[in-house]
């Protein structure tokens, strides 16, 4: 699920679709106006789920993509090496979440995590 914004209301923290790849944007930077067109805006982000640098360069006045973002809490049903069973804690769907090697906080079975959920994918925090 997403929504369309230009990219002048983009801000840096915020996420947008690029590739059809949420990713989380880490700079913009925009020129001026010139004698003949319109302001050009490059914008440098990195993909949430792969970790991969992306990057749009167009006029601020393109419309772009931008994800929605849902943080959410879950319960760690059971773990093994490469996914958990997750249980969220609202809803009490079961998500199995691969496990990715950058999370913080050390897994267990019955303990509480978040994550987020973005066009259908999912990813521990």
């Amino acid at each position: 699920m997403w929504e369309m914004k230009e990219i002048r209301e983009l801000k840096e923290g915020r996420y947008v679709n690029v590739d059809d790849e949420p990713c989380k944007i880490i700079k913009i930077t925009t020129s001026k106006p010139g004698k003949h067109g319109s302001a050009k805006a490059n914008v440098d982000a990195v993909s949430i789920f792969t970790g991969a640098k992306k990057s749009i360069v167009g006029p601020v006045s393109t419309k772009v993509q931008v994800p929605v973002i849902d943080k959410r809490k879950g319960q760690i049903l059971t773990l093994s090496d490469e996914e958990a069973l997750i249980m969220d804690m609202e809803t009490f769907e079961q998500i199995s979440i691969p496990i990715n090697a950058d999370h913080e906080q050390p897994l267990a079975e019955g303990g509480e995590i978040l994550y987020l959920e973005a066009m259908g994918r999912y990813k521990i925090m």
